[in-house]
């Protein structure tokens, strides 16, 4: 089964490591768990955003046109499947400089299981309280550094201590990566390009 590892990451991750790093999985196992993991907090976005509406503190919700709300489902899948694809491309092209040598199916698998927490996160939309979604946001985000941290020895084959740098190196990568993506999309809303918005 394709989702066979996410109760083992939470349950016991670094066991759960040596699991998937045993199992030699397919460039397509990795890539098929990424496309149906990311389907979820995209439906629960959609949902949320056109059906539910959103609150923020004392306000009334906010919703959006139900075609805004397809297409913003669309680009968020289309951005969780990219994001991942650049994270494991980030951590192959990292490798050599901390004495790893893998395959980008290595590194795929890695980026894949590593950020399942921090997609999974996005199911919180489902509940449309804005600190409500930000705080399980938050949680998915340390998670899947945890993940990185713990995993990235282990699918990597390196000791610990360089496992460590590595790991923090691609963890600022991709927090540079992360700003850099809100700053363009705040640019692209303020220019035009943002979501209708209808009256409840």
């Amino acid at each position: 089964m394709i989702l066979n590892h996410i109760w083992g990451l939470y349950a016991h991750p670094v066991q759960e490591w040596k699991t998937i790093d045993s199992k030699r999985e397919s460039f397509m196992y990795s890539c098929s768990h990424t496309l149906l993991v990311a389907i979820l907090p995209c439906l629960a976005a959609f949902y949320a955003s056109a059906k539910l509406g959103w609150s923020v503190g004392a306000r009334e919700s906010i919703y959006l046109a139900e075609n805004s709300a397809i297409m913003l489902a669309i680009a968020m899948y289309v951005g969780i499947i990219a994001a991942t694809f650049a994270l494991a491309y980030l951590i192959y092209w990292m490798a050599k400089t901390f004495g790893a040598d893998p395959s980008y199916t290595k590194s795929l698998e890695l980026a894949a299981y590593a950020a399942t927490p921090v997609i999974m996160s996005g199911v919180a939309a489902l509940y449309p309280e804005l600190w409500f979604v930000a705080l399980v946001f938050l949680g998915g985000v340390a998670y899947s550094v945890y993940l990185l941290y713990s995993g990235l020895p282990v699918i990597m084959h390196i000791p610990e201590e360089r496992g460590f740098l590595y790991a923090s190196s691609v963890v600022t990568a991709g927090l540079i990566a992360m700003v850099v993506l809100m700053v363009t999309t705040a640019i692209l809303w303020t220019n035009g390009f943002g979501p209708e918005f209808v009256s409840g």
